[in-house]
């Protein structure tokens, strides 16, 4: 079971990671929703979230600071990369927080205990926070692919288009305008 947990999260850890890929400084940073959302920002609050789930609620401080993931930071500072944070930090530290996420998985059993402040049923153990922690990156990943897909088109979970990939529906620019333009129409339809 915690194999299965672990090459989860390090799939999930490469499809992140390649959403950056090919794309320039502006692209990475983009807001693209009317919350901000962009794809550096996820990167960045997935860094903290291995950071906290997996280090701190075990004892086992990342021996970095992450400012982002202070009581005292600037709201949602966590979701976006300042202008003086670059791409190659953010990257850095997330890689850094899944080593030593990776490193506390390694030396833990499923129940061992840990503590979260802000659960409401504590202690917990590894397996729960693995679960919570593969929800999360998850959840941003859809994210992630809705951002990708609206800053140049790139949809699926691998750079090579794989696992999901809605393009590999037989089907050329000209069929997907003409497949969202139907069910823009149904959608119409449907309101009425």
């Amino acid at each position: 079971m915690k194999s299965t947990l672990t090459t989860t999260l390090d799939q999930a850890r490469s499809s992140l990671l390649w959403k950056l890929e090919g794309l320039s400084e502006y692209d990475v940073r983009r807001p693209l929703t009317g919350t901000g959302t962009n794809l550096l920002g996820l990167v960045k609050h997935l860094a903290g979230v291995q950071a906290l789930y997996l280090g701190f609620a075990f004892g086992r401080e990342l021996g970095e600071p992450l400012p982002w993931v202070r009581q005292d930071a600037e709201p949602v500072s966590d979701m976006w990369a300042t202008a003086e944070e670059p791409r190659d930090y953010i990257v850095g530290c997330f890689k850094r927080a899944s080593e030593h996420a990776d490193a506390t998985i390694a030396e833990l059993d499923l129940d061992s205990p840990g503590f979260v402040p802000w659960w409401p049923d504590n202690p917990t153990n590894l397996g729960r926070i693995l679960v919570h922690l593969l929800v999360e990156f998850q959840r941003h990943l859809g994210h992630a692919d809705i951002v990708r897909e609206l800053i140049d088109g790139s949809v699926g979970q691998r750079a090579d288009g794989g696992d999901n990939d809605a393009r590999s529906v037989p089907g050329d620019e000209a069929w997907w305008e003409g497949h969202r333009t139907e069910l823009e129409r149904i959608a119409r339809e449907a309101k009425a």
